[in-house]
Order: structure tokens, then sequence, then C-alpha cells
């Protein structure tokens, strides 16, 4: 049904969508080589690092996932999580930032976490990056794929337009600034997309609170749900009762902070960052953005079922989409508020986007990069790798929307699992190959295939095994993949001296 608000917000929306084009159509001008279109020359200030980052972080999980498991089970479940990734954003900027912006310069200026790989340990094989380069497209793809659904899902719930059309042009969006602007696009369309999505949880907050009649109201109104308010159970809606959250659930929960150690996109970031010394200003940034961010998402779940228990918004089918339902009620209080629900719902597709952007790239990255450049292709132009390099987006872009064609399908279910398979695959070899001068390539290797394995045996074969296994499938496989990583590396020969005198030469740096 068109009328005035959804003039209005469709008017929102296009604008922001018009303006992720224009600023891809101004980084493209500034992509001379293919080290510019991956890593942006190295050239990303302390802001842009911190909240780009960040959005392509959290993704519509922050707008929509997170206050949803709020509303339906209560404060335990979202809280541990959002600790634990609090915790994960800040040791991850602390211990891993400036060492691999560092590191990844030195050893072969890499501009890929593949790349990475196979300079830090010399491998002339490139048996290191094509298996790297092959963990990355194999999660990133469909996970790119759900950021395309949730874009289409927005808009045929919010205007009733045919699914696959409105997922196509979203693609197309995105398609259209990356393959332009590369890295760099990415990057500052995510810092802007950060901004849309601190708007849109602090105006669902303020109408929240005062719809529900206040802080009072809202305390009187799910403080006697069983369990609701605890962070040691969570309200379970099937029996109406209070349910146990254990210690070994709250540990498995908390593990979520370990994926931070192995996510491509944001440790390219890190390595994007012009200059060390202002990483410590863009990790205070991040972390209480993540903090704040998390916090607020949490408090909206408990607002909106306090606005449902004082009647101000009716009882939710899908908890998800309760910032959606938040701002079709802003929407009704006249134009500029139909125009702020506009940005609140762009905030949602924002949060979608900054994550697919750079989930895009990273796989594109990797085809063209480290699998026809480096292995097949070795002696091509710098003007045709630009090419293949804008070809791999598109084509990666191919396959996600083929996989995200069918609105039912349940390819969002792939988001956890990837972020477990990312965690566990890279997770502990970056940590190591960091920071342990003894580690090898045969480790880096068994540490790469052995974590990433474990995460489809104990999702598929293990974890129904037993109530006690029943946990994330990110902290066991993390566990096996560092000792492989250290039996391999002690039970083959040791790096040579190149290589160590390298890591040395990284302990001896100062910011720079």
């Amino acid at each position: 049904m068109i009328n005035s608000s959804n003039i209005c917000i469709m008017i929102a929306i296009i604008v922001y969508l018009i303006l992720m084009l224009f600023i891809g159509m101004q980084c493209s001008k500034k992509n001379k080589n293919t080290d510019d279109f991956y890593l942006g020359g190295r050239k990303l200030g302390p802001f842009v690092t911190a909240m780009s980052a960040e959005a392509s972080d959290m993704s519509s999980w922050l707008l929509m996932g997170l206050p949803g498991v709020a509303y339906i089970c209560g404060l335990a479940e979202a809280s541990w999580t959002a600790i634990g990734l609090a915790l994960g954003t800040y040791v991850n900027w602390l211990i891993v930032s400036k060492r691999i912006r560092r590191y990844s310069y030195v050893c072969g200026n890499s501009t890929t976490i593949p790349a990475f790989f196979s300079n830090r340990f010399r491998d002339k094989s490139n048996i290191l990056s094509v298996i790297a380069a092959l963990v990355i497209i194999v999660f990133f793809v469909p996970y790119t794929a759900s950021g395309f659904a949730a874009c289409g899902k927005l808009f045929s719930s919010l205007f009733g337009v045919d699914y696959v059309g409105a997922m196509i042009v979203c693609a197309a969006v995105i398609i259209g600034y990356t393959t332009l602007g590369g890295f760099l696009a990415a990057s500052t369309t995510d810092f802007i997309q950060s901004i849309i999505m601190t708007i849109a949880l602090i105006s669902v907050l303020v109408f929240g609170i005062t719809k529900a009649g206040g802080m009072d109201n809202i305390a009187a109104n799910v403080g006697n749900i069983p369990g609701y308010l605890k962070f040691t159970s969570t309200f379970d809606p099937g029996s109406g009762s209070a349910v146990p959250y254990s210690g070994l659930t709250i540990l498995s929960t908390l593990a979520w902070g370990l994926g931070y150690f192995g996510m491509p996109h944001i440790l390219l970031r890190f390595m994007a960052a012009r200059d060390t010394r202002e990483l410590t200003l863009s990790r205070r940034i991040a972390t209480g953005w993540v903090v704040i961010s998390l916090a607020v998402a949490i408090f909206i779940g408990v607002v909106g079922l306090g606005m449902t228990k004082a009647g101000a918004m009716p009882e939710l089918a899908d908890s998800e989409t309760i910032i959606v339902q938040i701002a079709g009620l802003i929407s009704r209080h006249g134009v500029l508020a139909a125009l702020l629900a506009g940005v609140i719902l762009a905030g949602i597709l924002a949060a979608t986007m900054s994550t697919a952007d750079s989930q895009l790239l990273a796989a594109a990255s990797s085809v063209s990069q480290n699998i026809i450049k480096e292995c097949l292709f070795k002696n091509l132009s710098e003007k045709a790798i630009m090419i293949i390099a804008r070809l791999s987006v598109v084509a990666i872009s191919v396959i996600a929307i083929f996989l995200a064609l069918d609105p039912e399908s349940s390819v969002f279910g792939i988001v956890s699992f990837a972020w477990a398979g990312f965690g566990a695959a890279f997770g502990p070899a970056i940590l190591l190959m960091l920071f342990w001068k003894r580690m090898n390539k045969w480790g880096a290797l068994a540490g790469m295939i052995s974590g990433g394995a474990m995460v489809f045996l104990w999702k598929y074969c293990i974890s129904g095994l037993s109530p006690m296994l029943n946990i994330y499938e990110l902290l066991p496989a993390f566990v096996v993949s560092v000792i492989f990583i250290v039996a391999v590396s002690l039970l083959t020969p040791a790096p040579s001296k190149e290589i160590t005198d390298e890591f040395e030469k990284v302990n001896a740096m100062k910011d720079r």
C-alpha cells in the first residue's frame, strides 16, 4: 500500500542508496592498482578504520537478531553473547591490530590474508594461500548471499514489492560501489553506515521508552516474567517459565568473541591503517561504539516487550522485526517522523550492506589475487589484474544472488556457522603466527584444516551425542586448531633463519 509515510521512507532509502553509489564512483578515481583496490593503499584514518571494521562486523544481526533474542528470552543469552563480542573486539584491537599491520607490511607488503600466510612462511608452493582462499570462498559466498537476501526481505515486507526484484536491486548497488571503489569504497561507505546504524538505534530506543510509558512502566511490565531479567536463567516462551543458563552455556556463548581473531574483513582493516600509532585511537573508538551499540540493541528488545505489554505495540510474530515495527509506528507522526523512520530502516539496510560489501571483496580477492594471479597466471599486467579483480567481484556476486533467490531458503543459518568457520580456521593460526617464532608452514596448514574440519564435525556429528556437547562449535574447534598448530610445528623442522629474523625485526619495530 502506497501512502505518504511509505513515500517518505522510500525517499530516505533511495537517497541513501544513491549516496553509496556516489562514494563508489569517487573512490574509483583513487584506485591505481590492485594494492589500492584490495587494501586502499594502507591509507585509512583512525575513525574510518575503527567504524568500518565494526560496521562490517555487526551486520543486520545488531539491529535485528540481538534485539529479537532479548525480546523473546530476556537478558541472559543476548547479554552473554554481547559480552563475548565486546571482549573479543577489545582484545583483537589490543593485541592483533598493530602487530598484523606491521607484520603484513614487512612481510612482502601482503594485501590479503591468504597472501600474508604465504609470505609469512615463504611458501613458494602457495599451498597456504590457496587453502586460505578456499576457506574464505566457502564461508563468505553464502554469507554474502544472506546479506543480499536480508535486503530483499526488508523491502518486500515493507512495501509489498517482489522479493527477487528488491534483492537484485540492493545487490546491484552493493556490487556497483564495491566494483568501482574496491576496499576504499567499502570502508568509506561502512563508516557512513555505522553513523546511520547509530542514529537508528538511538531513535528507536528513545521513541520506544516514550511509547512504553517510561522506564518505571517497562520495569513493571517485564519484571515479573520468570527469568527474563536474570543473567543465570532465561525465559522460555513455550513453557512460560525460567530455564537455567548454565556455566557451560555461558562459556559457549562467550566463545563468540574468539571469532574476531580470524575474521578476514576485520583483519584487513587493521592491515589498511595508515599509521600504527593511530590504531590506539581506533581501538578506543571501536570498543566504545561496540559496547554502547550492543547494550542499546539489547535494551531495545526489553523496551519492545514493555511496549507490547503496555499495549503500544502488538505482539510480534517475528521478534527480529522489532525495529521495523517501531519504525512503522514512528512514521505515523508526520512527514519528518516518516523521514526519520526511513533513516532507521536505512540503518538496517546499512548494517546488512556494510557486511556484504566487505565479504564480497574478501571472497573476490581470494579468487583473483590468490588463485588466478598467484597460481595460474603470474605474468599478468597491472591493467589485466584490475580487470580480473572487478570481474571477480561481479562473478562472486552472481553466485551469491543465485543462492539468495529463494526467500524461504535457510541461507541465514550459515551466519553463525561461517563465524565459527573463520574463527577456528584462521583465529589460532593468526594469533600464533603473529606471536610464536617457532610456528612453521606445516603448523599453519594443520591449524587451518583441523579448525575448519572440526567446525563441521562438531556441528553435524558430535554436538547431538549429548546435551553436554551441545555447545557452540567455535569453542572446541578453536582448541583443536591450537593443539594441531603447536604439535605439528614442534614435530616438523623449525622455520628458516630468514623467517625468524623477520619475526625479530617485527618484534623490535616501534609505531610507525
